[in-house]
């Protein structure tokens, strides 16, 4: 679907609805809210389907002349938006046809949000395959994610699916002041991320699990990136443990919350283990709390999945990094490293000219 021909998207369904999912950069504009439509399917249900429509009418009306005062008051003549709601049916209708009225060139989408629904999870299965990827891995807070914005800020194209889900990957990497999007949303943010990449262009990202805290990864995507070629963070100790007391700070200011997800962990490793960890918390010894965190949990759980799910990781090229100031510079040598074998490989690939 190519929706760059039209000015705006306008999504006429409840904010409800909206949150679950939408087109990025839909504006919410409801033709009925969240309370209405179901006043409006009650009648249906127990009174009569007039009742039902005729209700409906002055509800759409009211808030279809309320969004045009406010919404799109400054909108010229030649303003042309496209409307959709679930099935491209009568709400979009109705708002489509009271904005022509007004001389506007407003359009709907054909099939609505279910039809786009279904382009994004079809979409996902093709699109993943165009790319060529170059998969960041490392034991956990090797600064991956650092790395790739490091990346980023060197010119590469990255594709962030951390930042997307907002999640850093690991039991503890729930972010407090983002809760994760629903997985449909977070699906259509990557459909357009996809989208926006340049295929003739290496796309770096980081190795992931199939989920990301609550999230599934697309299986085309996942299935991609496994079959990539890799890159391996050495970090040391020390840097790593500094890495995970910044990206975990809340969990030092919030003992409780840190207590109940370390409680997750106690089915693998057993009650006795997960208080000695809680101890050191308790007492605020965090650079050791951290250490035994690293060694005992993640480091083995790391090179289980990580080495039988990546088929190239056993060879892939290392890029050591010292410090906390040296992922710039390291993130730039990895690119021009990276960008050099790219061009070999489509310089030999390329057909011979007769």
């Amino acid at each position: 679907m190519d929706f760059k021909e039209f000015d705006a998207i306008i999504d006429a369904r409840t904010p409800a609805e909206y949150a679950l999912d939408h087109i990025p950069g839909a504006v919410s504009a409801p033709v009925l809210d969240d309370a209405e439509r179901v006043e409006v399917g009650t009648l249906y249900k127990q009174v009569s389907a007039f009742e039902a429509k005729k209700r409906g009418a002055a509800l759409v009306a009211r808030n279809v002349s309320r969004h045009i005062e406010s919404l799109f008051k400054g909108n010229a003549k030649r303003w042309k938006p496209l409307v959709y709601c679930w099935r491209g049916g009568k709400r979009s209708g109705a708002m489509a046809h009271i904005l022509r009225e007004v001389g506007w060139d407003a359009h709907t989408l054909p099939g609505g949000y279910r039809a786009y629904r279904r382009w994004v999870v079809d979409e996902l299965e093709r699109i993943p395959a165009r790319f060529e990827l170059r998969v960041i891995h490392g034991p956990t807070d090797s600064g991956k994610s650092r790395f790739l914005a490091a990346l980023a800020h060197a010119g590469a194209q990255v594709l962030d699916l951390e930042g997307l889900a907002a999640h850093r990957g690991s039991v503890l990497g729930g972010l407090p002041e983002r809760p994760q999007p629903t997985q449909k949303w977070f699906e259509s943010q990557l459909l357009a991320q996809l989208q926006n990449l340049d295929a003739s262009r290496l796309v770096f990202v980081e190795g992931e699990s199939k989920k990301i805290g609550e999230l599934q990864v697309p299986e085309a995507l996942m299935a991609r990136m496994r079959t990539s070629a890799c890159i391996v963070l050495e970090v040391p100790l020390d840097v790593r443990i500094e890495l995970l007391l910044d990206e975990y700070r809340h969990f030092v200011a919030d003992r409780g919350r840190l207590d109940a997800q370390l409680d997750c962990l106690a089915p693998l490793h057993g009650r006795s283990r997960i208080a000695e960890w809680k101890a050191l918390a308790a007492r605020g010894a965090w650079p050791e709390f951290v250490t035994r965190l690293l060694a005992e949990h993640y480091d083995p759980a790391y090179r289980r999945s990580s080495m039988k799910n990546f088929k190239q990781l056993g060879g892939a090229p290392r890029v050591a990094i010292g410090s906390m100031a040296e992922f710039d510079a390291a993130a730039r040598r990895a690119l021009a490293v990276q960008a050099g074998e790219h061009a070999h490989v489509l310089h030999h690939a390329a057909p011979e000219r007769a």
